[in-house]
């Protein structure tokens, strides 16, 4: 078995790294995916994860690209700018917010295509990150320093999610109660969507600029089609996220896949598991209720 083999024997040492840094991600991410899912701010990350783009493209025309904390700073400037300017124009009334997320979408894709256009003409090529790599994640290729910066930011996401837990679950639950309560409405949704866009720089590293989403929205999907409770919710949310990330890892190396898609694709198919556990469970209740 390959994957056995990848991860024990004498090239363990340049898997392990990626593996831990994939599964850190993902437990975080999973987290916050059912905030994501409830609040339909799916297409927000969409937009803010291919912001992203842009700052890899801005970091390598910089010549930062060989350096993760400078490389993460910048990405993440840039996907809050991107969250701010989608903001902006949301509130305006001539923009919709889906024309506003699209907007900011494509002019951030096309600003890093041309920056890392520049990059390589700039520097050299082994400072500059290749372009599948940006789209499409290399986790798997990871070293200890960036495992460690990842395992750093995911843990102040955790902390953070956590010290606000509260006005969090009244907001993303009832928006209009949880002001009628007291609870300041606009700064929880900056805060959630800081939180997101920390998770979605992560994601970035683990699947790529195009499939980053998948893990904010994917394990909350699977969660919310088996329960509304608010606890179980969040646990089977973070089983999902985990065994989407176990069965992609072990997908690449059985199949020799990429392993941000292997990942995406078990996602998914955990989340139509849920769905058919879900038709074929409620089926005995619809008969029941024909019957009688």
């Amino acid at each position: 078995m390959n994957t056995l083999r990848y991860l024990t024997e004498s090239s363990a040492d340049l898997f392990w790294p990626g593996v831990l840094t994939l599964l850190v991600v993902t437990l975080v991410c999973s987290v916050l995916s059912v905030i994501v899912v409830l609040k339909r701010m799916a297409f927000v990350g969409q937009g803010v994860s291919h912001a992203g783009f842009g700052g890899v493209g801005l970091a390598a025309a910089l010549g930062l690209a060989g350096s993760t904390p400078a490389t993460l700073a910048i990405v993440l400037a840039f996907c809050l700018c991107a969250a701010f300017v989608i903001a902006v124009l949301s509130r305006r009334h001539d923009t919709e917010p889906d024309t506003a997320i699209g907007i900011v979408l494509v002019g951030a894709m096309a600003l890093g295509s041309v920056l890392l256009h520049v990059a390589h003409q700039v520097h050299p090529a082994d400072r500059v990150p290749g372009w599948e790599g940006v789209l499409f994640g290399s986790i798997l290729f990871s070293g200890w320093a960036e495992a460690s910066w990842s395992v750093v930011v995911a843990g102040s996401i955790a902390m953070l999610a956590a010290w606000f837990r509260r006005p969090i679950m009244a907001w993303a639950f009832d928006e209009c109660g949880a002001e009628a309560m007291g609870v300041r409405v606009g700064f929880v949704r900056a805060i959630v969507l800081s939180l997101v866009t920390l998770a979605i720089v992560l994601a970035m590293k683990v699947v790529g600029v195009v499939l980053a989403t998948a893990m904010l929205v994917l394990p909350g999907a699977t969660a919310l089609t088996l329960t509304d409770r608010w606890r179980t919710t969040l646990i089977l949310s973070v089983l999902a996220g985990s065994g989407g990330a176990i069965a992609g890892v072990v997908l690449s190396f059985e199949a020799d896949w990429p392993p941000g898609a292997a990942v995406v694709l078990s996602l998914i198919g955990f989340y139509a598991a849920g769905r058919a556990y879900r038709a074929l469970s409620s089926r005995p209740a619809r008969s029941a209720a024909r019957a009688s």
